[in-house]
């Protein structure tokens, strides 16, 4: 890298720590997906049960089949906004690091 200016060195370094920064987005993606998938299943599962129960610490505790299908499907609309802003941070990062990516391959390959 010693033919390499330093304001290619510089964008190389911050093209790293968005590639870091998209990793880390990456898994909290992955994570919300996991649990918006665990929240559709458990949905599910309440329409063909007659009786529900929460899990409350150690404890499973009775609940009304309403109650509870309410308070999954907020949690659900929760991990939805959460897992849309993930997905337009995720693009945001992608095509800023592909821009970079271009500019340090431009600049080295003169």
């Amino acid at each position: 890298m010693n033919n390499v200016d330093k304001e290619t060195k510089n964008k190389i370094s911050k093209l790293q720590i968005l590639e870091q920064r998209l990793n880390s987005i990456l898994l909290q993606k992955q994570t919300f997906q996991t649990q918006l998938l665990e929240i559709e299943n458990a949905l599910g599962e309440i329409e063909s049960s007659s009786e529900t129960y929460k899990i409350v610490g150690n404890i499973m505790v009775s609940m009304e089949k309403d109650e509870l299908k309410s308070e999954l499907s907020s949690k659900k609309g929760l991990f939805d906004v959460k897992l849309s802003s993930i997905e337009k941070e995720e693009t945001k990062l992608r095509e800023e690091a592909n821009e970079l990516q271009k500019e340090v391959l431009s600049a080295i390959g003169k």
